[in-house]
């Protein structure tokens, strides 16, 4: 609470200072969210540990109350300069005394999510923004499966040169300077830790059309993925190979820095409106920086590379009516063959957030079970899905429903079950997010339902309500010839969930 006093206080200077600095427009915009989730979001549970009795090892609360709050000011000093803070009261858990939630609120749980600044070369069309700043690879048909997030600390260049044509480059490095080297050998701190990425997009735009090529390079160091906390190695994410191993030691890696390539084109068709068609199609690689050895649950080890490649098509059609809008999508994303020691061929992401469905994040408000902030998985890598929507019905004034139904599988060779930690993988992403993520083999599918409902009670305030449940088809006898490690067995399950959420902006 001392910090959320010491934010406001602050916020209460800089607006101050308006009247002695006239020349700034000072501008404020932010959200409170409140909610309330029931439900059980867990697809998998073991039922055997070690060779012992049955234990129950799904221990989340079935219900949360939780909440959120953002706060963005901006200096606008004119239409070429300004700057942006966006501060953040974080995901905070009623009753959790870790992030603010418990009996006096007194703990960490402010942060800086953006901070950025704005502005134009004198007699140019060039603007340019500088900072930790929210960045989005250009997509449609189910957001990026490769890279969007609300912080990256990078320069953007944006030039439009005519009604038609315009472009986009940015260099971000999501990470730098946090290798400790763990005091092994001759590893130095902060050594080979950079990753850096390079991308440029053309957006073209011509009456009903909308075509955006793009491409992107990345550069890896190799303790980069070690780097995030000073215990050292924390799984190198969904750049590389293998689902999560966890217990990859990189000083395998033979090489100081890997290259990576990804690449893409974004195409709206909208000049037979109401029809609106979407394609997305993707490819990315990442270069193999060595070899590991790649253990199996059976005691045998392989040499495997860490390379890692693959291709991913999205599509949507949909047709607005008076009453709601009708829809189709569909994706396939190449999954990993039966041969562990060529990489993987699975989409390499840096942060991935698709949005066809609630389990894999619609932009409706994610809320679980655990209290997090974001749905299962963000991820269309190694799987392949076919949905039908109907979105924004309404019968009511400022009252709207969206409902879904999804089919999704897996690409993925079932041989593969046996390296990968289990049908739920966990810290799948560069960005070390705790969401979940899903490694699904051919044998594997899962069928959705969803229905989102909005009621619009004043014009800064929604309620939203909504009901999900996942039927779980994964194939048992896949998964336990797999017998991962200590645990003997998985109990599958069917993911339900019920939230409620107040939500404020301005």
């Amino acid at each position: 609470m001392k910090k959320l006093v010491t934010l406001l206080l602050a916020a209460g200077l800089v607006f101050s200072a308006s009247t002695s600095a006239q020349a700034i427009d000072f501008k404020a915009s932010g959200e409170w969210l409140m909610g309330f989730g029931l439900g059980d979001s867990n697809l998998v549970n073991r039922t055997r540990v070690n060779g012992e009795a049955k234990k129950k090892t799904n221990t989340d609360d079935k219900f949360t109350a939780a909440q959120r709050v953002r706060l963005q000011l901006e200096a606008v000093a004119s239409e070429n300069l300004s700057g942006t803070v966006l501060f953040e009261l974080l995901e905070t858990t009623w009753g959790k005394a870790e992030n603010s939630g418990a009996l006096g609120a007194d703990d960490t749980g402010i942060g800086v999510l953006n901070a950025f600044i704005d502005w134009a070369v004198p007699d140019t069309d060039l603007k340019v923004r500088m900072g930790i700043q929210p960045v989005e690879l250009p997509n449609v048909a189910g957001g990026s499966s490769i890279l969007n997030t609300d912080a990256l600390a990078a320069v953007t260049l944006s030039y439009q040169f005519n009604d038609n044509v315009g472009a986009t480059l940015f260099w971000g490095r999501p990470y730098n300077d946090n290798y400790t080297g763990n005091g092994v050998g001759s590893h130095k701190t902060n050594y080979l830790d950079n990753v850096d990425l390079i991308a440029l997009s053309v957006p073209l735009t011509f009456d009903g059309v909308s075509v955006t090529p793009w491409v992107m390079y990345g550069l890896i160091g190799k303790n980069a993925l070690r780097a995030t906390n000073d215990d050292g190695y924390v799984g190198p994410s969904d750049l590389f190979a293998v689902n999560d191993p966890t217990g990859l030691d990189n000083r395998h890696l033979s090489r100081a820095y890997g290259n990576a390539f990804w690449g893409g084109i974004a195409t709206a068709l909208t000049l037979w409106d109401p029809l609106n068609i979407e394609l997305d199609l993707n490819y990315g690689y990442v270069q193999g920086m060595g070899s590991y050895d790649l253990s199996r649950s059976d005691g045998v080890t392989k040499r495997a590379d860490l390379g890692r490649q693959g291709f991913l098509a999205k599509a949507l059609v949909e047709y607005k009516m008076d009453w709601g809008t009708p829809g189709i999508f569909a994706w396939y994303g190449t999954g990993d063959d039966d041969n562990p020691k060529n990489g993987s061929e699975r989409l390499p992401s840096v942060e991935a957030k698709g949005n066809f469905t609630s389990m894999m994040g619609d932009d409706n408000y994610g809320w679980g079970s655990n209290g997090s902030w974001y749905d299962m998985t963000l991820n269309y890598a190694g799987t392949w899905g076919v949905g039908l929507q109907i979105k924004d019905m309404s019968f009511l004034e400022n009252l709207s429903h969206t409902f879904r139904v999804a089919y999704w599988a897996g690409t993925n060779s079932p041989s593969m079950a046996k390296y990968a930690s289990s049908p739920i993988s966990w810290n799948n992403q560069l960005d070390d997010s705790t969401s979940d993520s899903l490694y699904l083999t051919t044998m594997d599918s899962l069928l959705e339902f969803n229905l989102i409902n909005k009621y619009q009670m004043y014009e800064n305030f929604e309620v939203n309500f909504e009901l999900g449940y996942m039927v779980n088809f994964f194939d048992n006898d896949t998964w336990k010839k797999a017998n991962h490690g200590s645990c003997d067995t998985y109990e599958k399950r069917d993911a339900w969930k019920a939230q409620l959420i107040f939500a404020y902006s301005f």
